[in-house]
């Protein structure tokens, strides 16, 4: 996993693996208007990261009043101590927030306060040009970039023009007293599902810290989330008065935590640091696990097996574990190795999308002809749940034109070049595939739909 040019916004379209390769996003490659020390920002999926992160957020958004199926937290790859809320009900948490954390109640407390924007509808105008955009026009609106999206220029348009610098003000700047408001809705909400919000005080001091620094010295959360004496004193004493104030993560969650910072540790750091801060003598589940990560990433097959098999052993039943040892059999050219690994994954965790994506990819790889029906079955599954996927709209495509399916080959690429923007190449995917499909079929009735989208959008 290459990680890339820090002064680009990374948006490649690329096949999944278990961590996508911390860049499947939708699109195109555009860069960031800002200063020389910009850095490479993307958006990135884990099965496993997006499934801890749910866990933490689901009770939150339950006694928020909030549903918690329409809130979506998506995980940027930035080394900053950062979150925000944009676009509606889409909270961003960072990956450099992530793998500071001490604690899960740190992340935890920073979801409760970015759920208190939520419900308190903070921002609601801004935030409406955004509604309905992508995850990554978003992130590209309010970081600043200098060029949307491409087929969604439209979105958001009268903030962008403002200038990137309105962008970032107009999205991302909350007031001290709707920040104060946020906090206090984050103790009443950790209160609620009887956790601390010691975690919260606890980021909040350490970027209190940063307070004194230059605006470009600073990290981006603390110019967005404005602090003061005046907030801190305030969620001292909550905390003071809370009945829950003492509670600890229990060994679950400390453990899920410690999987998650090494997880990203592994993938996101040099393998030649994880190897030297993470020795053989560290026989814990975390650091083996990093050490997995980090023998794959240097190309040492056997190395990256004996870690991930000895997980294996100790965790039969952990679906992600299976998910990794196929994610390195796969890139190291072992996909018909792989396939048993991924199948396992995805008996032990059937609802989870981006696993049934993997194992597709595998049995595509394979060139087994035997397999192209499988595969069919697992990215229809998939793509049910994550229709915006499109490197698994570019797979199903391979998938149903090796199968012969010529017809639904084209309407799976229609379906890829409209999420991508491509509305030229959409419809003549899409008129393709109605001249090969039956006539009033599902198929034939979608590639209509996706025509008269594709036009709209040109038309926009």
């Amino acid at each position: 996993m290459s990680m890339m040019d820090r002064c680009r916004f990374e948006v490649p379209d690329v096949p999944a693996t278990a961590l996508i390769r911390f860049a499947v996003v939708l699109g195109s490659i555009f860069s960031i208007a800002g200063s020389a020390e910009a850095r490479q920002l993307s958006l990135i999926r884990d099965a496993e990261i997006e499934h801890t992160i749910r866990a933490y957020a689901t009770p939150l958004f339950g006694v928020a009043g909030l549903d918690s199926a329409s809130v979506r937290v998506h995980i940027v790859n930035d080394s900053g101590l950062n979150a925000f809320v944009a676009g509606g009900q889409n909270i961003f948490v960072f990956t450099g927030l992530l793998m500071a954390s001490d604690t899960a109640n740190q992340i935890i407390g920073v979801l409760a306060h970015e759920t208190g924007h939520i419900a308190g509808g903070h921002l609601a105008r801004t935030q409406h040009a955004l509604r309905g955009a992508t995850a990554q026009t978003i992130l590209a609106v309010v970081l600043g970039a200098a060029a949307a999206v491409v087929g969604q220029a439209q979105v958001g348009a009268a903030i962008i023009s403002g200038g990137p610098e309105f962008a970032r003000r107009s999205l991302l700047q909350y007031s001290r007293t709707q920040e104060a408001a946020a906090d206090q809705a984050a103790v009443t909400y950790l209160d609620r599902t009887g956790q601390s919000a010691r975690g919260l005080l606890k980021v909040i001091e350490k970027l209190g810290d940063q307070e004194s620094l230059l605006a470009h010295s600073q990290d981006p959360y603390v110019r967005s989330h404005p602090l003061s004496r005046e907030r801190i004193a305030l969620l001292r004493n909550r905390i003071a008065t809370s009945r829950y104030s003492a509670v600890s993560d229990p060994p679950d969650i400390v453990e899920t935590h410690q999987r998650m910072r090494a997880k990203l540790k592994g993938f996101l750091q040099s393998p030649t640091q994880t190897l030297r801060h993470l020795p053989p003598s560290q026989t814990d589940l975390a650091s083996r696990y990093a050490r997995a990560i980090a023998h794959h990433k240097r190309g040492d097959l056997r190395k990256a097996l004996a870690e991930i098999d000895a997980l294996i052993a100790q965790r039969p039943e952990d679906p992600y574990f299976h998910e990794l040892k196929g994610q390195i059999l796969l890139e190291h050219g072992h996909s018909g190795a792989a396939i048993p690994a991924l199948e396992r994954s995805v008996a032990l965790a059937p609802d989870t999308p981006l696993l049934h994506i993997l194992l597709a990819q595998a049995e595509i790889a394979s060139e087994q002809p035997t397999h192209n029906r499988s595969a069919i079955s697992h990215l229809v599954e998939a793509l049910s749940h994550e229709p915006s996927h499109a490197p698994g709209w570019l797979q199903l495509a391979i998938a149903y034109g090796r199968d012969g399916q010529f017809g639904m080959s084209a309407l799976a690429n229609a379906e890829r070049n409209l999420l991508i923007g491509r509305t030229a190449d959409a419809q003549r995917q899409a008129d393709l595939a109605e001249r090969k499909l039956s006539q009033g079929s599902p198929g034939w009735m979608r590639a209509q739909d996706i025509k008269r989208a594709a036009e709209a959008t040109k038309a926009k």
